[in-house]
């Protein structure tokens, strides 16, 4: 496949999951507290969706592992907020079974290798680690954030959310500059600015 549209889809996603951050915080500074609003979860789930797309064609496990963990759990904030329910049912089974439908079709038209996913000529082995890392730190924002929900029973993004945010953003930015993949870098130098300004509204509330 062509690289201008591997890249095409890549800033697609990542132009979704600024989108989705821009108007969470549009709406939360309009309101001087943290919001939560469901059109978040939605833009995420499609976002995460392209991008482990376009991880799956670029050969970066890395960017697979970290939209497999998080995926879900969009899916789980979107059910909390009874948004879930309204979708048509066969896009709610598609979007359930897609990350397998990707891996399964793969394996069997033998052009998805782990040990080549895990052992990628473009990606020093040690970079590997500190990315994979860098999106474990990133997804874990998800599960802090899903247990912290699951507690309160409604869908929220409380401190905890925001600082490991900001933590595995600037790792990613790192992992994005040796890697020199612009899709990384652009969506997360935006991500960035947005954490910490919802860490300080936070703390003023």
């Amino acid at each position: 496949m062509s690289s201008w549209i591997i890249y095409s889809i890549g800033f697609l996603a990542q132009l979704l999951f600024s989108g989705r951050l821009i108007l969470q915080w549009i709406l939360s500074e309009k309101n001087k507290k943290v919001l939560t609003p469901s059109i978040f979860w939605k833009l995420s789930l499609f976002a995460s969706f392209l991008l482990f797309v376009y991880g799956y064609l670029r050969d970066d496990f890395a960017i697979m592992l970290g939209q497999t963990l998080t995926y879900f759990i969009y899916i789980r904030n979107l059910q909390l907020q009874g948004e879930w329910q309204k979708a048509p049912k066969i896009l709610r089974w598609f979007l359930w079974i897609f990350p397998l439908l990707i891996v399964i079709y793969s394996f069997n038209n033998n052009i998805y290798d782990l040990n080549k996913l895990l052992k990628n000529e473009a990606i020093p082995f040690w970079l590997l680690i500190w990315g994979s890392v860098a999106q474990v730190i990133f997804t874990l924002r998800f599960v802090y954030q899903w247990i912290y929900s699951e507690k309160k029973k409604e869908s929220s993004l409380p401190f905890g959310f925001w600082l490991l945010s900001l933590i595995g953003s600037i790792m990613i930015l790192i992992y994005a500059i040796f890697r020199e993949d612009p899709v990384l870098l652009v969506g997360h130098l935006m991500g960035s600015i947005i954490y910490i300004r919802n860490i300080f509204i936070l703390r003023k509330q």
